[in-house]
């Protein structure tokens, strides 16, 4: 499970062999939330209204990487970092 971003305690996830459609995994403290990539909807779980929108804000602004990360997890290669939210 390849951590690709960390910021403000929220930590972002992408899983080898992942089912569609495309998504990540937000964990902040005990929440956990698998998010679409490409609405940013919530496939699975709950975060905070908080959290939610810092996950919002991020996944909008790297949406491109995101994809980039799907797909090098989905040909089981490790996904590139994407940078924080600052």
């Amino acid at each position: 499970m390849p951590r690709v971003s960390e910021f403000f305690g929220i930590a972002i996830y992408l899983y080898y062999r992942q089912h569609e459609p495309p998504h990540f995994h937000a964990h902040y403290g005990g929440e956990q939330a698998e998010i679409g990539i490409e609405d940013n909807s919530v496939l699975r779980g709950r975060l905070s209204p908080r959290a939610m929108g810092l996950v919002t804000e991020w996944a909008t602004l790297h949406r491109e990487d995101l994809r980039r990360a799907w797909d090098q997890t989905r040909s089981h290669r490790p996904p590139d970092p994407i940078e924080p939210l600052r």
